[in-house]
C-alpha cells in the first residue's frame, strides 16, 4: 500500500498572481523530438503583491532566459519542482524572454504539444500549457497572444488562435505562420496545429455582419465525411445569436480533427480540436447516435465561445460555470432543433447512469469541489451534467424572460473576465429579484436529494394534501446536509386523464406550473379537488432528484396512459419495470414463481398504438432501465448475475405480450429514401432496432433472420450496427458470424474498429472478461489511441454489468491489468477507467473483496500517478 500522499489543493488557499501579464509573444519551431518555444511575456506587478515571479514548467528544457533584453544569471534563477523561479524582477512592467524546448514525440501522455499521425497537436487544458512553455499555467492569467509557427515544408498547414497575419518561407525547407488573437485569453486555451491536412470550407455572416470564414481539417482523403459537421458549425452560429444574441467575434473558426485526443472536443479560441470520432461522420460510417453527437458536442465547443472562453473561471473549482452553463446551452439547442421531450428523457438517463452513481458513492463531490488533488479528474459528470441541472433549475424558477436578462447582464458584467459561481448567481439573483442565496447550496454540497411525496385525498374537504420531505445521503466524511430549495413541476390528474386546475389554499393558483419546496418537510393543500387525482410530479424531471411517492401500480399504469407531460408517462414506465425486476429478483432468489407483468406489457401495447406518438418516445418507453441502475435500487448486496437474469425475464415477457405489434413494428417502417440524420429518421431507425431487441429474446430465428438480412443489405451504420445489437444478447453462431463479418468490411476504418471493440466489450457471459483479455492482444488494439481503450475496456466496465463483476474476478483483474498498463503511458486515460470500479460496494460481500484486492493492487505500484492514485484511494477507503 502506498504511503506517499501528493499535496491537496484548496479552494480555500486561492490568491492572485504577484505579477499581471498582459500580453505573449509565442514563436514557436516544431521539431519531433526538441520543439523550440521563444517567449516573450509582457508583465506588470500587481499593486500591493508581494513575492517572486514563479512559472509552471514540467518537462522542458531551459535554455536562456533575459529581463527587458538583458540575460539572466543562472544564479538569478531556479528550476525546480516543476516551478521556474526568478527573485530580481522589476517592480515595474517588464518584458520577459525565455528560450525552451520539449520533446512532443516522446509525449503519450497527449497534454501539452504531442504528435497524432505526424500531426503536431496541443491539448492545454487543464494544465498542458507547462508542458509547452514557462507560464502562469491557471485560468485566472488572462492575457493577448501573437504566435509564430514555423515548420518544415511537409508540414502545409499552420494553424493557432485568432486571425491569420502573414505567411512566408524560411529558406528552402521550411515555412512559417503568424497568428494574432486580440481577445485575453487563459494558457489552457492556447492551440497549435501543424499537419500535412485537407480542409472543408465554408462561410458564415454573423447577425452584425461580420463574415467568417470557417474551416474543417481533417486527414486526407476524409473530406467527404465533413458536411454534417459544417451543417452542424452554421446551426450553433445560429441559434446562439437567436435565442442568446451572442454572435461570433473573429474572422476565422476552425476546427481540426484528430485522431489521438483524450477528450471530446476543445474549445480553444478561434482553433476547437476535436476527437475525429465527433467529426466525421457519412451514412456509411456513422450512426445515428454518431450524428446527434456530433451535433452536441459542435455546438457545445462552439458556445464555449462566450461562456468559458469570453468568460472563463477564476480557477479550476470554479469548472461548472463554464461546463455546467455549456451543457445546458447545447441541451437546449438540441431540443429546439429536434425533439424536446426524447432530449430530456435522454439527458435524464445520462445522468441517471453516469451521475446518480458518482454521487451516491465514494467518488461523491460538490459542483463547486473544495478541494483535489489532480484537477484532469474533476472533468465529472457532476460538473457537466448535475451543473446543466442546476442552470436548468434557474431557468425554471425564474422564467425565460428574466434568466435571458441575467445571461445579458453576466455578459456585460464580466466579459474578457474570470469569473466565479457567485459572479454568475449574483447575476441570476440582480435580474430576477429572487433570494438565491439557498439555492447556492445546490453548488456547495454533494450528493443526490431524495424526496418522499405523499398525496392524501380528503373527499369532504375537496382538498389534495401533498406532502413532501426531502434528505441528502451524507457520505463518510461530509457534514449533515441543509435542505435545498427545489421547483417540482406538477400535475394532479383527474379520473378523465385530464390535469385539474392547482390552486392552493393559501396562495391561490400555481401560475408557473410548479411549486417551490424549500424546506425538509413541507405540506401543500389544493383545493377543489372532488375525486382521487393521481399525482404527477416532477414533470420534465425539474429538480436532480430521486423521488419516491406513494403511487400504487394502478396510478402508475394510468399515468402512462394519460399524463399530459411525456417526461412522466416514460417515468411512470420506467418506475413500474424497475419495480418488476426487482419483484422478480426477490422471487428468484427465494425459489419462488415470478410475478407477472402483463399489466405492464398491456400498457405499453397501448403506447406502441398511439399513432400520435413520436417513434423515438417510444422506443424509449419499451426501453427497461439499465443493469446498472436496477443494481443500485437492490438496496445493496446485489448478485449481478440474478440483475441481469431478473431483468431478462421482465424483457421476454413484455416481448411475448408485444410479439404481433413488434413483428408490426418491422414490417411498417422501412427505410424511406435517402438516408438523412434527421429526427423523423432517426426515429423510425430507433424504434425499429429496439423491437427486434425485444423479438430476439423470445424468437432468436426470426430476429437473426431480419437481423442477418439487414446487415447484408443496409445501407447505412445505423442499421448495420443495429443489426448486430440487436442480438448481442443471444449466445448464437450468427451472432459472431456478423461480428467477424464487420471486422473484414471496416477494419481499415479506425472509428469503425472501435465500434467493432465495443460490440465485444458488451457481450454478456461468464466469460466477457477473458474475451476482453484476448482483444487486448488482439493486432488492432492499441494502448496508446484513446478511442480503443475506452471502446474496449471503458465499454467493458461500463456497459457489462455481470461480465465485469463476474464471481471469478476475471472482469475486476482485467480492467486492473488495463489500468496498471495506461498508468505510465497515459495516467488521464488510466484514471478514467478506474472510475469503473465507483459502484464496487452495490454489490454482495464476495465480489467487493476481490474487487477490493484489485484496486489495493493498483495502489500498490510505486511510481503510479497522482490522476490514477486520487480516483482509486478515494473509491477503495470512501
Amino acid at each position: 500500500m502506498r504511503t506517499d500522499s501528493p499535496p491537496v489543493i484548496k479552494l480555500k488557499n486561492y490568491r492572485q498572481t504577484p505579477f499581471i501579464v498582459d500580453h505573449v509573444d509565442l514563436d514557436v519551431r516544431l521539431h519531433e523530438t526538441e520543439t523550440r518555444v521563444h517567449s516573450k511575456l509582457v508583465l506588470r506587478p500587481r499593486k500591493g503583491a508581494k513575492g517572486p515571479l514563479e512559472l509552471d514548467g514540467v518537462g522542458l528544457t531551459l535554455h536562456a532566459i533575459s529581463l527587458n533584453g538583458v540575460p539572466v544569471d543562472e544564479k538569478d534563477y531556479r528550476y525546480k519542482a516543476h516551478k521556474l523561479t526568478l527573485k530580481n524582477v522589476p517592480r515595474k512592467a517588464f518584458s520577459l524572454e525565455i528560450v525552451q524546448s520539449c520533446n512532443p514525440q516522446a509525449n503519450t501522455a497527449l497534454s501539452g504539444l504531442y504528435l497524432s499521425n505526424a500531426m503536431f497537436c496541443t491539448q492545454m487544458e487543464a494544465e498542458g500549457f507547462r508542458r509547452f512553455a514557462f507560464h502562469y499555467d491557471r485560468p485566472d492569467v488572462m492575457a493577448t497572444y501573437r504566435v509564430r509557427v514555423e515548420a518544415a515544408m511537409s508540414l502545409p498547414v499552420l494553424l493557432s488562435n485568432g486571425n491569420p497575419v502573414k505567411r512566408g518561407r524560411v529558406g528552402a525547407d521550411r515555412h512559417y505562420a503568424i497568428w494574432a488573437d486580440p481577445h485575453p485569453k487563459p494558457s489552457y486555451l492556447f492551440a497549435l496545429v501543424a499537419g500535412d491536412l485537407a480542409c472543408v470550407h465554408s462561410k458564415f455572416v454573423t447577425n452584425e455582419g461580420r463574415k467568417v470564414k470557417l474551416g474543417i481539417y481533417v486527414e486526407k482523403g476524409k473530406e467527404d465525411r465533413c458536411d454534417w459537421a459544417m451543417e452542424c458549425l452554421k446551426a450553433s452560429m445560429r441559434w446562439d445569436e437567436q435565442r442568446f444574441g451572442l454572435a461570433y467575434d473573429l474572422d476565422e473558426f476552425n476546427i481540426v480533427a484528430v485522431s489521438d485526443f483524450n477528450m471530446g472536443a476543445m474549445e480553444n479560441k478561434g482553433l476547437n480540436i476535436f476527437n475525429d470520432k465527433y467529426i466525421l461522420a457519412r451514412p456509411d460510417t456513422a450512426t445515428d447516435v454518431d450524428f446527434a453527437l456530433i451535433e452536441g458536442i459542435i455546438a457545445h465547443e462552439y458556445f464555449h465561445n462566450w461562456t468559458g472562453n469570453r468568460i472563463t473561471c477564476r480557477d479550476w473549482f470554479q469548472l461548472c460555470l463554464k461546463e455546467g452553463l455549456t451543457v445546458f446551452r447545447d441541451q437546449e439547442f438540441t431540443s429546439d432543433t429536434r425533439s424536446r421531450a426524447v432530449k430530456r428523457i435522454n439527458d435524464v438517463k445520462t445522468l441517471r447512469a453516469r451521475q446518480f452513481p458518482e454521487d451516491q458513492g465514494p467518488l461523491s463531490h460538490p459542483v463547486r469541489p473544495s478541494s483535489y488533488i489532480e484537477i484532469n479528474n474533476f472533468y465529472t459528470p457532476t460538473i457537466y451534467e448535475k451543473g446543466a441541472e442546476l442552470c436548468r433549475m434557474l431557468l425554471t424558477l425564474m422564467g425565460p424572460q428574466k434568466f435571458r436578462k441575467a445571461m445579458d447582464l453576466y455578459f456585460k458584467r464580466h466579459d474578457g473576465e474570470a469569473a466565479t459561481i457567485e459572479d454568475f448567481v449574483a447575476c441570476m439573483a440582480q435580474a430576477s429579484k429572487l433570494n438565491l442565496k439557498p439555492f447556492f447550496n445546490w453548488y456547495l454540497q454533494a450528493g443526490t436529494p431524495k424526496v418522499s411525496a405523499k398525496l392524501v385525498h380528503d373527499v369532504k374537504r375537496k382538498t389534495a394534501t401533498l406532502q413532501l420531505s426531502q434528505t441528502t445521503p451524507a457520505p463518510l466524511g461530509q457534514k449533515a446536509k441543509k435542505p435545498l430549495p427545489m421547483p417540482l413541476r406538477l400535475g394532479l390528474v383527474g379520473a378523465d386523464g385530464k390535469d385539474l386546475a392547482l390552486i392552493l389554499k393559501t396562495k391561490g393558483a400555481v401560475r408557473q406550473g410548479f411549486i417551490s419546496f424549500t424546506k425538509a418537510k413541507q405540506d401543500f393543500v389544493f383545493i377543489n379537488i372532488a375525486q382521487r387525482p393521481r399525482l404527477s410530479l416532477n414533470r420534465g424531471f425539474s429538480a436532480p432528484i430521486v423521488l419516491e411517492t406513494n403511487a400504487s401500480p394502478d396510478d402508475l399504469l394510468f399515468l402512462l396512459a394519460h399524463d399530459s407531460d411525456n417526461f412522466n408517462r416514460w417515468e411512470a414506465a420506467q418506475t413500474l419495470g424497475r419495480g418488476f425486476i426487482l419483484s422478480t429478483m426477490r422471487a428468484l432468489a427465494e425459489k419462488r414463481a415470478v410475478p407477472t407483468t402483463k399489466p405492464y406489457a398491456e400498457a405499453l401495447r397501448r403506447v406502441l398504438k398511439d399513432s400520435s406518438l413520436d417513434p423515438a418516445f417510444k422506443a424509449l418507453m419499451l426501453q427497461l432501465p439499465p443493469e446498472a441502475e436496477i443494481a443500485g435500487s437492490s438496496g445493496g448486496n446485489a448478485d449481478a448475475d440474478l440483475v441481469v437474469e431478473a431483468r431478462e425475464l421482465v424483457r421476454r415477457e413484455i416481448a411475448t405480450v408485444l410479439q404481433e405489434q413488434l413483428i408490426g413494428v418491422l414490417n411498417s417502417t422501412p427505410e424511406i429514401g435517402p438516408y438523412r440524420p434527421d429526427v423523423e429518421g432517426a426515429s423510425r431507425r430507433s424504434l425499429r432496432f429496439t423491437a427486434l431487441a425485444l423479438l430476439a429474446a423470445i424468437s432468436p430465428d426470426a430476429a437473426f433472420k431480419i437481423a442477418e438480412e439487414e446487415f447484408a443489405t443496409a445501407r447505412n451504420m445505423t442499421s448495420v450496427t443495429g443489426a448486430i445489437f440487436s442480438t448481442m444478447t443471444l449466445a448464437d453462431p450468427r451472432r459472431e458470424a456478423m461480428i467477424d463479418a464487420f471486422h473484414q468490411r471496416y477494419r481499415h476504418d479506425h472509428l469503425l474498429l472501435d465500434k467493432w471493440f465495443l460490440m465485444q466489450a458488451t457481450i454478456p457471459g461468464a466469460q466477457s472478461g477473458v474475451r476482453v483479455r484476448q482483444l487486448m492482444a488482439h493486432p488492432d488494439f492499441n494502448f496508446g489511441t484513446p478511442n480503443r481503450v475506452y471502446a474496449l475496456v471503458g465499454g467493458f466496465s461500463g456497459g457489462n454489468l455481470a461480465g465485469f463483476n463476474a464471481k471469478s474476478g476475471e472482469g475486476y483483474a482485467v480492467v486492473a491489468d488495463a489500468i496498471l498498463t495506461l498508468d505510465g503511458r497515459n495516467p488521464q486515460v488510466a484514471a478514467r477507467m478506474a472510475t469503473g470500479f465507483r459502484s464496487w460496494k452495490l454489490f454482495d460481500a464476495p465480489r467487493r473483496a476481490v474487487a477490493e484486492e484489485h484496486m489495493r493492487r493498483i495502489l500498490a505500484k510505486p511510481d503510479l500517478s497522482r490522476d490514477v492514485m486520487e480516483i482509486v484511494s478515494r473509491t477503495v477507503n470512501g
